[in-house]
């Protein structure tokens, strides 16, 4: 009953946004003069005497973003990071074998980008300088300079290889801006350029408009380090050759990765499965015929709203939600008072966050049943194959939705429709897992408990100091929506 009320709150709100979105053209920025900044400039302290008032803003991305404003994205609040493993337990189940399976925090503003992943288990570094593809601004020279061996060379050596006063450097003006007139570019070629190939879209006829989500797109994505059969690092690749422009989905996204064993980058431990992974995602919920994307709204409309500053109309480049902004952006197209909508945010937020809780333990639950069914024929028993190999098919599909929406960073609402179908799936599939490993289970001699024992504290506590401090499904609650 609980999920069929929150179905649709979620719909309420798609359908009041649509009506609303409908026509909306987000506030013109003023043409801004612009000036040349020699050819290959990188730091932007250098862009920042042209530019001082966007340098200004872009450096406000070290900072923590305001507290209080946003319910589950506190990861550059003041106060510390949240510790996703800690939030989620399930996932520390799911992701062991993994990286994040015993360092998953959220990531804080685009200057911290290199110094996050160096502040992470060292264990993390072993993709090699494929790594740096999204963090630096170097990546586009790195891979021009040193060819397929940039993907697989070492991190810290390919780091160490950068201007020591620059190695920490995040995400900065050259990596979206031509140097010469400022216009939005494509920087990353060598991994979205040609995964916009396989979409079908031409980069050269790019607009503007396109370009103001594609930019945010070079990064804000999932991704594939492909490996060789020594498992070292070959390439950074989209999933998306399955997919077109409007419509990259996760049933695609499932079957590029399942495509070849090349996209298989860890070996999940509780399984045994070798799995690939989803980074990211928010270009493609976004853009897969959410209600925003519908209306001809761009990534930059949001998150780089037109602001005025001393007197000024400029793009504001902090870079931040629109929550933890007062919904700033929003009045560009809606009515509503900042309050009112925050509360819908909010709706669709926790919405989401119970079918994804309740489709990322039902996922758990059948990995400590494969778990269960490797050790029955690890003792001799046999094990109806057919029926396993069914089970893990259920598995899979249901674990890389479970991936898909917890990585992508909006808790659903870059696309409240997309998102509840995914979970939803995702709910099915994982229990139609269970059935077939109980079945198979009873026809070895073994009955599974009804309630599986997902042994939580074994991995969420077995990390050093780390603790349990989640709420139970039960706990979390909808705010009401006048």
């Amino acid at each position: 009953m609980q999920l069929k009320y929150a179905r649709i709150s979620v719909v309420m709100v798609i359908l009041a946004a649509a009506v609303i979105c409908s026509g909306c053209s987000p506030k013109k920025m003023e043409p801004p003069k612009t000036e040349a900044i020699e050819d290959g400039t990188v730091a932007p302290a250098e862009w920042g005497k042209v530019y001082p008032l966007q340098y200004k803003l872009w450096m406000q991305t070290a900072e923590p973003t305001p507290a209080g404003k946003s319910k589950y994205k506190k990861g550059n609040d003041v106060g510390g990071r949240i510790d996703k493993l800690d939030e989620f337990p399930f996932l520390a189940v799911l992701y062991n074998g993994w990286g994040m399976g015993s360092e998953y925090t959220e990531p804080r503003g685009h200057q911290h980008m290199i110094q996050d992943q160096l502040d992470v288990d060292p264990g993390r570094y072993k993709a090699g300088g494929s790594c740096l593809t999204c963090k630096t601004p170097y990546a586009p020279t790195l891979e021009k300079r040193m060819g397929k061996a940039y993907f697989s060379t070492p991190y810290k050596e390919v780091l160490a290889g950068l201007p020591k006063d620059q190695q920490t450097l995040g995400v900065s003006c050259i990596d979206c801006h031509d140097s010469r007139g400022m216009a939005l570019k494509i920087s990353r070629g060598f991994t979205l350029g040609k995964a916009l190939v396989k979409i079908g879209v031409d980069e050269s006829k790019l607009t503007a408009k396109e370009k103001r989500t594609l930019v945010c797109a070079q990064c804000h994505v999932s991704y594939m380090i492909t490996k060789d059969r020594e498992m070292h690092s070959t390439d950074v690749v989209f999933p998306w050759k399955n997919s077109k422009v409007g419509n990259i989905g996760i049933e695609g996204i499932i079957a590029d990765i399942k495509s070849s064993p090349a996209n298989l980058e860890w070996t999940q431990s509780v399984t045994g499965f070798k799995l690939g992974f989803i980074r990211h995602p928010e270009y493609e919920l976004f853009s897969n015929n959410s209600p925003h994307w519908a209306n001809d709204v761009s990534c930059a409309d949001c998150h780089m709203p037109t602001i005025t500053v001393d007197g000024k109309q400029i793009s504001d480049h902090r870079i931040m939600s629109p929550l933890k902004n007062d919904l700033v952006a929003c009045a560009a197209c809606h009515n509503e008072k900042p309050q009112e909508l925050r509360l819908k945010v909010l709706a669709i937020q926790d919405d989401t966050m119970i079918v994804y809780l309740k489709a990322g333990y039902a996922t758990a639950t059948d990995a400590k049943l494969f778990e269960m069914a490797n050790r029955v024929e690890a003792s001799g028993k046999k094990i109806d194959k057919v029926l396993y190999a069914r089970a893990r098919e259920q598995y899979e599909q249901a674990l890389y939705r479970v991936i898909f929406i917890g990585a992508e960073n909006s808790n659903g609402f870059h696309n409240p429709k997309e998102t509840m179908r995914v979970l939803n799936d995702a709910v099915k599939y994982a229990a139609t897992a269970d059935a077939e490993l109980r079945k198979l289970l009873v026809q070895a001699g073994e009955k599974a408990p009804e309630k599986i024992d997902l042994e939580l504290s074994k991995y969420v506590n077995n990390r050093g100091v780390k603790k349990i401090m989640f709420k139970p499904e039960h706990e979390i609650t909808s705010p009401k929506v006048k």
